[in-house]
């Protein structure tokens, strides 16, 4: 989610590059990614770590699950690789930093950033200032969902092959959006080539968030409500997962948040976990 008045990445795409900066800059090795280019991109100056949300103890559960679920979509974006697909789609990409970051990668696949236009043009610049350009394999696609463009329309302007198999994801979007809209957009998707791969997260009613969790929850819809991009839709995991059924994914998995806790924080021994809340579908036409 970006803000197309400004043309800058709105609060919720800053705040989730430097948790991946500060994930790398507070806790101890081994680290579920490295990522300081999200910082660099964002320019937050120096006094960033003094922000009340970047507080070390306070938001290490909130970092760890933004490491935990960037983590996740690259390891399986690189499996997906390993079988030949090669195209790969980010929704509301922000300061998304993977074809900067994993470019040995990336450069074996097309990735395609979708965004506002005001706030990718903005990355596009920062991308150039500082000297990772945009090479030819990525491909920054402007859509304005707000005078409600067809993204797929886009992409495919773009060069995306809708007859070759993709890797779609989609991160911390799906909470500002109505179901219909997320509805609309699995349909989509599911209508995409065999072998084509969605990874989206989706945020848990709070009754089924552990208890311990719940407050920062409450504390992050009041945050979002007062930035006027409030959450207006949380899914059960068995809502989420009839929703890609009928839109006609043939398969579809739900991925918890205590899985990837178990997968990539198990042998930690700093007590460090991702907080619950979010979840995630993943879903293969």
């Amino acid at each position: 989610m970006t803000d197309e008045q400004t043309g800058a990445p709105d609060n919720t795409a800053v705040r989730t590059a430097l948790w991946r900066a500060l994930h790398r800059d507070v806790d101890p090795p081994p680290h579920v990614i490295e990522d300081g280019i999200g910082l660099r991109l964002a320019d937050p100056g120096d006094d960033w770590r003094d922000r009340p949300d970047m507080d070390p103890e306070a938001t290490r559960g909130f970092r760890a699950a933004i490491v935990a679920r960037a983590r996740f979509v690259e390891d399986l974006i690189a499996e997906r690789a390993d079988q030949g697909v090669a195209q790969y789609v980010i929704l509301g990409a922000g300061l998304d930093t993977f074809a900067q970051r994993r470019p040995e990668l990336a450069s074996r696949l097309r990735v395609y950033e979708i965004d506002q236009p005001g706030p990718q043009a903005w990355k596009r610049r920062r991308l150039t200032e500082l000297g990772y350009g945009v090479p030819d394999w990525l491909r920054l696609v402007p859509v304005d969902f707000e005078a409600s463009a067809s993204w797929l329309e886009q992409l495919t302007a773009a060069g995306f092959d809708p007859g070759e198999p993709a890797v779609i994801v989609s991160t911390g979007v799906t909470m500002y959006l109505t179901k219909d809209a997320t509805a609309a957009t699995l349909r989509q998707i599911a209508g995409l080539a065999p072998g084509s791969t969605l990874a989206m997260t989706f945020l848990l009613p709070i009754e089924l968030v552990d208890e311990a969790d719940r407050p920062g929850l409450r504390a992050s819809e009041e945050g979002a409500r007062a930035s006027e991009t409030p959450f207006i839709s949380f899914y059960t995991p068995a809502e989420m997962l009839a929703l890609a059924r009928d839109a006609g994914f043939g398969d579809v998995r739900h991925v918890s948040g205590s899985s990837l806790a178990e997968r990539y924080f198990a042998d930690r021994t700093d007590g460090l976990r991702p907080s619950s809340g979010e979840d995630l579908l993943l879903a293969t036409v």
